[in-house]
Parts: C-alpha cells; sequence; structure tokens
C-alpha cells in the first residue's frame, strides 16, 4: 500500500534538518520503500517539512518507517501525519 507521511519542521530547526539530511538520505536509499519524496518550502524558499510515499505493507510498517527517520530520531518535527494514499495520476 501506498502512504503519504507529511510532516512539518519546529519553527527554526533548519539547522537541524541540515544537520541530518545526509543521514535521511542515506535511509531513504538503504531502506527502499520510497517512491517520491521532497521537502516543503515555505514562503522564502527554506525547507520547513517533508512529503515522502511510501510503499509499505501496512500503516504499521510506515510508522515504523517515520520512527526510524533520522529526522524523527533528531526531533525535527512538530507535526508527523500518515495517510493511505492512491496514486491516481503520474
Amino acid at each position: 500500500m501506498r502512504v503519504a507521511l507529511m510532516t512539518k519542521d519546529k519553527s527554526g530547526a533548519l539547522q537541524t534538518r541540515m544537520d541530518n539530511r545526509e543521514a535521511h538520505l542515506a535511509y531513504i536509499a538503504e531502506t527502499g520503500v520510497v517512491e517520491m519524496a521532497g521537502p516543503v518550502l515555505d514562503d522564502d524558499g527554506q525547507m520547513c517539512g517533508s512529503l515522502i510515499v511510501l510503499e509499505v505493507d501496512d500503516l504499521a510498517a510506515a510508522q515504523a518507517w517515520a520512527d526510524n527517520d533520522p529526522y524523527a530520531k533528531a526531533g525535527l518535527f512538530s507535526d508527523v501525519t500518515l495517510r493511505a494514499w492512491k496514486k491516481v495520476i503520474g
């Protein structure tokens, strides 16, 4: 199943994001369940969250993936939402 993982960074946490970006990207590569991903941008064009589409067996697997993301472990996010997602276009 596909799951959309939507996150919002804590205010003023851009440096936390940058400090953990390499580990986050390596985690994406090593786990092999990310179909597409990218940062959400604020009005100034700065990264302030993430949108990640996972291809996993169930919501529990998506939650486990999200919990083990280096960004999550670094305490980057103020809000995390997981929702089943259906691809229609693209």
